[in-house]
């Protein structure tokens, strides 16, 4: 066990505090954390806390830092490494300076990026890799349109690169400012379109499109995207909205998937799946391939910056993704 300084979640406030960060499992490392970024997920989980008991919360699942020490099983990583990951929601998260995380979860950092550029990328890259290769089963002369709402947040700007760099896929993203449109089109999208009228700007790019992903979901976009899907096609969806009914994609014989990224953490014990994953984009990055989505970086932890971050975060108006280095 080892103390460390930690910003704690009570009842929807962050409070800086020492805390204990418990023992170090069989296959567990303990990391000295050098940068986090912040993610929708955090914000959901911070409204959701609200009435949830004392003892509070550590937030937070991007990380770039160095390995301090590793349990008695560990045989992937060794005290030094330098590592990226995005960790498991059911455990403390990375808003601290020494973290606890299972090594199957973690590579080697790109060698490439400095701490805060790697921080932005674990959790949307292991989200977009997912909805690509599992849930849309997507292979590298896959071909045809991939429609990405939202394109120039988190999730959407690594996917245009994944799916650019991994597929043959055409890709049309979802923009609606100017600064929006240009940076989906930096990130590598054949077009960008205005969400606001999407059926009639897609319609006017190809008539229909394989794959969608979903950032936004809603009623009124499923109608949308049954009018715009191809038959069999996939969607993807990354929200958590209620009540929606999908049945109409019967009529395409098309296929609704969620991805939820920490479910491999939660569900598979064992896999490596988001080790060798992150492996792969960490060396993608180094080659050139892929590059950081970090777009405003805080300097310094500190509860003025994770407050500020998250304010971000709810404005619905960030481009790309907010870091925080410590």
């Amino acid at each position: 066990m080892v103390e460390t300084e930690a910003i704690v979640l009570r009842k929807e406030q962050f409070k800086l505090e020492t805390v204990d960060t418990g023992a170090l499992g069989k296959t567990d490392l303990l990391v000295s954390v050098k940068a986090i970024s912040v993610n929708p997920v955090d914000t959901k989980v911070r409204k959701g806390f609200g009435g949830a008991s004392s003892d509070g919360k550590i937030l937070g699942y991007d990380c770039a830092g160095v390995v301090e020490e590793v349990g008695s099983e560990c045989k992937l990583f060794k005290v030094g490494d330098e590592i990226w990951y995005a960790g498991n929601i059911a455990r403390q998260g990375t808003n601290a300076r020494k973290h606890v995380v299972e090594e199957r979860l973690v590579s080697l950092k790109p060698k490439n990026l400095d701490w805060s550029q790697a921080a932005a990328l674990p959790l949307t890259t292991i989200t977009a890799y997912e909805a690509l290769f599992v849930h849309m089963n997507l292979q590298a002369d896959s071909e045809g349109w991939l429609l990405v709402n939202g394109g120039a947040g988190g999730v959407g700007s690594i996917m245009i690169q994944l799916a650019r760099q991994l597929t043959k896929l055409k890709v049309i993203a979802t923009a609606s400012r100017p600064e929006t449109v240009e940076y989906c089109k930096k990130m590598g999208a054949h077009h960008v379109v205005n969400h606001h009228d999407l059926l009639k700007e897609v319609q006017a790019i190809t008539p229909q499109v394989n794959y969608i992903l979903s950032s936004y979901s809603s009623q009124e976009g499923i109608d949308t995207f049954v009018q715009l899907l191809a038959s069999r096609g996939r969607v993807v969806a990354i929200d958590e909205p209620k009540g929606l009914d999908t049945s109409s994609f019967q009529s395409k014989s098309a296929g609704w998937h969620w991805e939820f990224m920490f479910s491999v953490a939660l569900n598979e014990p064992g896999s490596t799946s988001q080790h060798e994953l992150l492996k792969h984009v960490a060396q993608m990055v180094d080659d050139g391939k892929i590059q950081t989505t970090m777009n405003t970086k805080l300097q310094g932890f500190s509860v003025e910056n994770l407050d500020k971050a998250h304010q971000m975060l709810s404005s619905g108006k960030t481009i790309g993704k907010v870091v925080i280095e410590f």
